[in-house]
């Protein structure tokens, strides 16, 4: 028999053919999207990293993610009216953002992708700074090692091999700090992602994998990328796997503290998967009406982070109508900071982008900036013959 008639015998699975679905995953919350304290045995674990917060610590989780989402929506203004290049937006995932940023100590170390901007806030990064790249003005715009925040990463996963290897090195150093790793769930499907995490499993790395999955790689959707849930990934390279509500600021600052006390100890990695929605497009670029429908982010924008907190601070009485507003200008005045801030930017020398290539000089670098500079000076003989 031959190996064409063989297969043709086994049966196919059609294209269309769906897979069972498997079990809904257990999903770590201890705040409903209405805005209820969630308190049961399954949670109790995770309740006590946030059991001493005061109203105080509340509000400043809710302004945290107020002033956020200003910030991001000015970027994203900024965007349409020419002032960037492009944008990438966190609208829907702050809680996931500031509920992990505020987890950190001072002493540990953030790789973030290109979208952390909530994280960045937490760090200490003006919010300024992180434009200045969008602009074309600079390839970063702060120093990594003064916040501890590293620069953004635009390759797709790379910096969660950058934090493992930091992991590692601190390990070696006998530091008493440990490391997070944010990506997204298309970067899970990445090489680079898999040989992080099996490098952190064998050196037994202080690193914390935070994977934002808000469903949608550009244009493909989750289910796409996984059969399993992403957080189940874990198991197989030996280390534990959390899901959590990603638009629960209290479960996400509860569930980073724990697997970022695990990496202190010597317990080695965790892949916390914070389980979220990507409200605006993946980029300015992007147009999200093309791959999904209204209905689907609608039903999203009913859990949405910012309204869950304000909701549960209100019922328990932590903030008036009084700290709302003072919030609310205060959010004006840091888009008109921001605003400002970069249109204020100077444009760059047009020969710096062959600066830094090489560090020494380099034959064909020196040919093609004589080329691009004798490019940039027709442009002025052209107007000068005018």
């Amino acid at each position: 028999m031959t190996v064409e008639s063989t297969a043709a015998r086994k049966p196919r699975r059609s294209a269309g053919t769906k897979k069972s679905p498997s079990p809904k995953p257990e999903l770590v919350q201890l705040l409903t999207p209405e805005g209820k304290r969630v308190k049961n045995a399954e949670n109790a674990m995770y309740d006590k990293y946030v059991a001493d917060l005061t109203p105080e610590d509340l509000r400043g989780l809710y302004r945290d993610m107020v002033l956020t989402r200003r910030f991001d929506a000015e970027a994203t203004s900024l965007q349409r009216q020419g002032e960037l290049g492009l944008w990438a937006s966190l609208l829907g995932q702050e809680a996931a953002q500031i509920g992990s940023g505020r987890a950190t100590r001072e002493d540990d170390y953030v790789f973030p992708t290109y979208r952390e901007h909530g994280v960045a806030w937490c760090r200490g990064v003006d919010p300024a700074n992180l434009l200045g790249m969008f602009r074309g003005v600079n390839n970063g715009g702060w120093d990594p090692n003064s916040n501890n925040f590293q620069l953004y990463t635009i390759v797709i996963g790379s910096q969660t091999l950058h934090a493992t290897g930091y992991a590692m090195g601190i390990a070696k150093d006998g530091a008493d700090s440990a490391v997070i790793a944010y990506f997204g769930d298309g970067a899970s499907s990445q090489g680079d992602v898999a040989e992080s995490f099996t490098f952190s499993a064998v050196y037994n790395a202080p690193v914390v994998f935070f994977c934002q999955n808000n469903q949608w790689a550009i244009s493909e959707p989750t289910e796409k990328q996984t059969r399993v849930p992403l957080y189940q990934r874990a198991q197989g390279y030996g280390f534990p796997g959390v899901r959590v509500d990603g638009n629960d600021v209290l479960a996400c600052l509860a569930v980073t503290k724990w697997a970022l006390e695990r990496a202190r100890s010597g317990e080695g990695p965790t892949l916390v998967e914070a389980y979220t929605y990507r409200m605006g497009a993946h980029t300015t670029s992007d147009d999200p009406t093309r791959y999904r429908g209204d209905e689907e982010r609608q039903a999203w924008e009913a859990k949405d982070p910012i309204l869950r907190l304000r909701q549960y601070l209100e019922s328990e009485n932590h903030a008036d109508e009084g700290f709302f507003a003072e919030l609310e200008t205060e959010s004006e005045a840091l888009g008109r900071r921001v605003r400002e801030a970069v249109r204020a930017m100077p444009d760059p020398d047009h020969l710096a982008i062959f600066e830094n290539v090489y560090a020494d000089g380099h034959a064909l670098v020196d040919e093609e900036r004589a080329q691009f500079a004798a490019y940039q000076a027709s442009f002025a003989d052209a107007e000068g013959g005018k």
